[in-house]
């Protein structure tokens, strides 16, 4: 039996004309150093079609593997850059309805 994935997403409010940039740096984030740490599912980058925000949904193994991931000297490398494009939100949560075509 598998365990339901941790869910955290991530609410990025960009600046104007910021967006592309944001979501390069988060990709690469994402390819460089998340993707490399222990418990981690998967990640999506939602972009706004008006350009004023990304989101990102991942999937942890455990609410213990996001907090490790916040405290990885190699992601809180990444936190002040993106600062410098967005400001963000946060929330941990789990899937309680899913449904699809």
């Amino acid at each position: 039996m598998t365990m339901e994935p941790v869910v955290l997403i991530n609410l990025l409010k960009v600046d104007p004309g910021k967006q592309a940039a944001l979501i390069a740096l988060l990709k690469r984030n994402i390819e460089t150093v998340v993707s490399t740490l222990d418990g981690w599912r998967a990640s999506r980058l939602i972009a706004a079609r008006d350009g004023s925000g990304v989101v990102i949904y991942s999937e942890w193994d455990t609410p213990a593997a996001v907090e490790a991931m916040r405290a990885d000297a190699r992601m809180r490398a990444y936190f002040p850059q993106i600062l410098e494009l967005a400001t963000f939100d946060s929330t941990l949560g789990a899937t309680v309805f899913s449904d699809a075509r």
